[in-house]
């Protein structure tokens, strides 16, 4: 059976049903990268990504046509990508009046679309966002204080796999792939495919991967901010916390996690909001080994 937070195809819907991919990788060696996001009818996110890496000289393609990409160069498609689980979670969900969504200061507050914005003379809006466990999000102002949605997001709504690796010859390599935040807003683009915020790295220096609230993690890129403490001499637990704190001073009640490696395999995490798990295997382990971090 296919889990509701599974990344790719039958992965988390967004607000119309439909499950779309991001996806990047990046080359330590090289610096290039390859992205997609909101790419539809296309199961295959990180194959994608790496075909706009060594086909084109761009870095991101996005939603139709990079399905249509992706297809003309072999991928198989077009695919429908749900799955029976996560319509089941999508009908749910509208029967439950769309509580709750990614929408703020429109009207209804308490509904499904189509959303108006509200009567600029409001002083008091209703923010909400991903479906959760843990009850509705924070209200907001006008004036655009930092509201943070992100303690609606929890392991059942939120689905992005980071992935760092270093080959025998001290290549680096990294990659991302998510179907994004659940019941986001059809052709929004979260932290998954842009690099230094999911994921970057330097054969240099080492790699970093990231997951939580992309809406929030992403204004920090908190990958990049790491793989640049590490070049400066950091530790890879010390740049890892940094780069968290920074957040967490700006948001509070956010949620994410990432990891740090450096060149040569030291490799720590750090977290903010919720317990992280990330797994290890190098060539003198018999075994995956799997760490846990606590906020």
């Amino acid at each position: 059976m296919v889990q509701l937070w599974t990344v790719g195809p039958g992965g988390s819907p967004d607000e119309n049903g439909e499950t779309t991919i991001d996806a990047m990788v990046m080359d330590g060696a090289t610096m290039e990268v390859g992205a997609v996001a909101a790419m539809r009818y296309v199961k295959d996110g990180i194959r994608a990504a790496k075909l706009v890496m060594k086909h084109t000289k761009h870095t991101l393609l996005v939603g139709e046509k990079a399905s249509e990409f992706a297809i003309s160069m072999g991928l198989p498609g077009p695919t429908n990508l749900s799955s029976p689980e996560s319509m089941e979670k999508w009908v749910k969900w509208k029967e439950n009046s769309c509580r709750h969504n990614f929408w703020k200061n429109v009207v209804p507050s308490n509904g499904c679309g189509p959303y108006h914005p509200r009567d600029a003379a409001s002083t008091v809006v209703h923010s909400t966002c991903g479906l959760s466990n843990e009850g509705a999000c924070s209200e907001g102002n006008l004036l655009g204080g930092l509201t943070p949605n992100s303690n609606c997001i929890n392991r059942n709504n939120h689905d992005t796999i980071s992935m760092a690796v270093i080959d025998k010859m001290g290549h680096i390599a990294v990659g991302a792939s998510t179907n994004g935040a659940t019941f986001k807003i059809p052709g929004r683009v979260g932290d998954g495919p842009i690099a230094g915020s999911s994921a970057y790295a330097d054969d240099e220096v080492g790699a970093c991967g990231a997951t939580g609230d992309g809406d929030i993690m992403m204004r920090f890129l908190p990958c990049y901010q790491i793989v640049e403490s590490m070049r400066l001499g950091m530790e890879p637990r010390r740049a890892a916390a940094d780069a968290i704190s920074r957040i967490a001073r700006k948001y509070p009640n956010f949620v994410g996690a990432v990891f740090a490696v450096d060149k040569n395999g030291v490799h720590a995490g750090a977290c903010h909001g919720w317990t992280f798990q990330y797994s290890v295997r190098s060539s003198n382990m018999e075994d995956v080994q799997v760490f846990t971090l606590f906020p």
